[in-house]
């Protein structure tokens, strides 16, 4: 038995449960997994608050994203051994002190990647990875809009677009926050609760306004998102921390310029193995030569789960937080 949160009934931080579970041995195609990190991500309060159904039913262990040595490997896995470094990201199951994990899942860490790191950097730093390499293809010059620029995603998406040549420009809801964004990689901050962040946008950009958004709040964002593009500008909504956005009329695209919008994830994104490689790849990269470098900024022991989902939804964060079995 091991410790591990689990989710009973769907609800509020409450409904974190921190207990005892078993493992067992790994069956074809599965590591088991000691974990010294956990990651903690908004996605994981979709699933508890029931947003996003549980594609195991009840009761499930809750989190996304994890690292840890291999300590048993199933029949048929030849990739891996006893021994080996990995992380992931998969839905479900990350808040154990061990875990079984599918293979086909797993990724090697290089050695200059820490499991804390690794638990704090894989969801949202290979998030950002198709963000700004494949939902919108971002280079020297590019206009970027980053909401919630001091986050896990955010302070990560920031350095990276920074890193690319980008003109970077973030929402903060408060003075630290936009000095904490500005160490990393952020040119210009809008204190959302204080200023009109599509009229600064405009102001800061001369006009010529944003060639992408990428949005991770939803419904306190939109449609004023749309008002900091340019005409056959990109709306990337990849999160919903203050709720979903609300059906609207197509036609809204059209009306501010031909825009493009969409709602990627992760799970697409990196559904093939490749492609899920291929992320994590050039995640490494750009962390290992030190142009991004991965804030873990709040560490929690495995038991106090409900508190980091508290401190998360209140907005009480930045950077990463993780979670330690």
């Amino acid at each position: 038995m091991v410790a591990a949160v689990r989710v009973h009934k769907t609800g509020g931080p409450e409904a974190l449960t921190y207990e005892e579970v078993e493992v067992g041995a790994p069956g074809p195609g599965q590591l088991r997994l000691k974990q010294p990190a956990c990651g903690v991500n908004f996605i994981d309060v979709y699933f508890r608050m029931g947003m996003y159904p549980s594609p195991v039913g009840l009761p499930f262990v809750a989190g996304n994203e994890g690292a840890g040595q291999v300590i048993a490997v199933g029949p048929d896995v030849t990739e891996f051994k006893v021994g080996d470094r990995v992380a992931y990201q998969v839905p479900l199951g990350s808040y154990s002190a061990e875990r079984l994990l599918p293979a086909a899942r797993a990724i090697k860490l290089p050695d200059a990647v820490s499991y804390e790191q690794a638990a704090g950097m894989m969801l949202k730093g290979m998030t950002v990875s198709y963000l700004l390499r494949r939902t919108f293809k971002v280079e020297k010059g590019t206009n970027v809009l980053v909401h919630a620029a001091a986050g896990g995603v955010g302070l990560i998406l920031c350095q990276w677009a920074n890193h690319l040549g980008a003109n970077v420009i973030g929402t903060v809801g408060s003075k630290d926050k936009a000095a904490l964004a500005k160490a990393n990689g952020c040119h210009h901050t809008i204190l959302y609760r204080d200023e009109n962040f599509a009229e600064r946008v405009k102001e800061i950009t001369g006009g010529k306004l944003c060639d992408v958004v990428y949005d991770g709040i939803g419904k306190a964002t939109f449609p004023a998102s749309l008002d900091c593009l340019r005409p056959l500008g990109m709306f990337a909504s990849f999160g919903s921390a203050s709720g979903p956005i609300d059906a609207f009329n197509i036609n809204l695209l059209q009306q501010k310029g031909s825009l493009f919008a969409t709602r990627p994830t992760l799970n697409h994104y990196g559904a093939k193995r490749e492609d899920l490689l291929a992320l994590a790849k050039d995640l490494f990269e750009v962390v290992t030569k030190g142009a991004v470098k991965i804030p873990i900024n709040q560490k929690y022991p495995l038991k106090d789960a409900a508190q980091a989902h508290r401190d998360l939804e209140s907005r009480n964060t930045t950077g990463s937080s993780i979670l330690i079995p």
